[in-house]
């Protein structure tokens, strides 16, 4: 039966990549544009000025499929540093300092720029390659 769905492979690849970007430009726009709540106060400003842009403008670019591979390293570095200057130092294990967020996110960006965008995405138009 799981053989059935490995011909959807790249089609659900590409509705993952779509969602998690959206997802991830939300926590830019919080950060960028103060949407849904904003960021509580004394957060420092090279979060807002570093990681706000590169999640926002990232995150958009990641769900419409637009160099994809790039933008996933360049957020999963992100992820990685933002767990590990934000996060580890409330202890080790994500449940207990809250960078469960940062962890998933990192891997997911790891993987995509890894995979690729899946089926669905700009990069598959724009930059095709040509056989001779």
């Amino acid at each position: 039966m799981i053989d059935r769905f490995k011909s959807w492979a790249p089609q659900i690849l590409s509705i993952f990549r779509f969602l998690a970007g959206v997802m991830f430009a939300c926590h830019g726009s919080q950060k960028v544009l103060g949407w849904f709540g904003g960021l509580p106060p004394g957060v420092p400003k090279y979060i807002i000025w570093i990681a706000g842009p590169i999640e926002f403008f990232g995150g958009i670019l990641i769900a419409i499929g637009l160099l994809t591979r790039p933008v996933a390293f360049l957020a999963s570095g992100l992820m990685a540093v933002g767990y590990f200057t934000g996060h580890a130092p409330n202890g080790f294990v994500p449940k207990v300092n809250g960078g469960e967020p940062a962890v998933l996110y990192c891997w997911t960006w790891l993987y995509i720029a890894a995979q690729g965008p899946g089926a669905w995405a700009l990069d598959n138009l724009l930059f095709r390659k040509r056989t001779t």
